[in-house]
């Protein structure tokens, strides 16, 4: 219980409103402990089986402390395969509940519980997405792997001339258009598509854009994956580049641990020169501070956003 009170208390200090990462794991002294808050809404994932085997004293921790409404276990991720933990949702304080809502740059945003991505929103980016809003006034921007469009919409909301959101979950662009409507954002659409096909048959059909964002899943999980997902990022920086105006924004993300920060600069390096471009990167992001990095466990360290300036060569 007392890990998780120093936790909060450092949310507290960093946020006017109970919507954040509140454990980061071994940042938090808790390894294998992630704890999402929503309000009164908790989410937590355990990727260990030893975290496992504490979870009903973590239960009894997150009730005292927090007093929440629900807490959700979404142990659905792949990593627990290696721990030979079982895959499964289930709620362990409170009612069942479906989806709540998450504001962020002036957007509220309905967000799944329990049936998402993750643990339903990724706050990792909070601080990116909101660096992206200087970029877009009066662009034409397109969201590549746009989830519920936490990229998009906060760019439709500050005056985007128009977006154009691009993802393969029929579920996720259903909650993506319900927030555009609700938020009054009629400069929206959605497509469902696989990411490559659609940057494909953007450039076949001569569309461009000011601003593209490209926010993908991890392509690499393990080493193994390297070459693989190298050649995944480099394909997907040439196709974003190829559908960029001429003096367009690229903002290109990571959360592959295993593509570090320098990596990626020589992957939008090597796109820029395949297509003919000169790309400047401008601005680096990294994780929220919800996301405290341990200085000692290189894995804490993830996510990477580079805001690049592409022009012609």
């Amino acid at each position: 219980m007392h890990r998780l009170q120093v936790a909060l208390a450092l949310r507290e200090k960093l946020y006017a409103q109970p919507f954040y990462r509140l454990v980061y794991g071994e940042s938090d002294g808790l390894p294998g402990l992630v704890l999402d808050r929503f309000g009164d809404i908790v989410v937590g994932q355990i990727g260990t089986a030893g975290m496992e085997a504490m979870k009903p004293a973590i239960a009894e921790a997150v009730d005292k402390v927090l007093k929440p409404k629900a807490l959700i276990w979404k142990n659905d991720s792949g990593a627990r395969e290696l721990e030979g933990l079982p895959s499964y949702v289930e709620t362990a304080i409170g009612p069942d509940i479906e989806e709540t809502v998450v504001e962020e740059n002036g957007v509220r945003f309905f967000v799944p519980m329990g049936h998402g991505q993750k643990t339903g929103w990724f706050y990792d980016q909070a601080y990116n997405r909101r660096a992206l809003l200087k970029y877009v006034k009066g662009a034409r921007v397109l969201d590549v792997f746009s989830y519920l469009g936490a990229w998009g919409l906060a760019a439709a909301a500050a005056d985007a001339s128009q977006v154009q959101c691009v993802d393969s979950s029929a579920p996720a662009l259903a909650l993506l258009q319900r927030s555009a409507a609700a938020n009054g954002l009629h400069n929206v659409s959605a497509e469902r598509a696989d990411a490559f096909d659609a940057l494909a048959a953007l450039r076949e059909a001569g569309e461009r854009f000011d601003v593209v964002i490209i926010d993908p899943p991890a392509f690499i999980k393990r080493r193994k994956d390297i070459p693989k997902g190298q050649a995944a990022y480099r394909k997907l920086n040439q196709q974003a580049m190829q559908v960029l105006a001429r003096d367009g924004f690229l903002v290109s993300c990571s959360c592959s641990h295993h593509l570090g920060l320098d990596d990626l600069m020589v992957t939008i390096q090597q796109a820029a020169r395949h297509v003919d471009r000169f790309a400047q990167v401008v601005e680096v992001g990294g994780h929220a501070p919800d996301h405290p990095l341990h200085p000692a466990i290189a894995e804490t360290r993830y996510l990477k956003s580079l805001f690049c300036r592409v022009v012609q060569d």
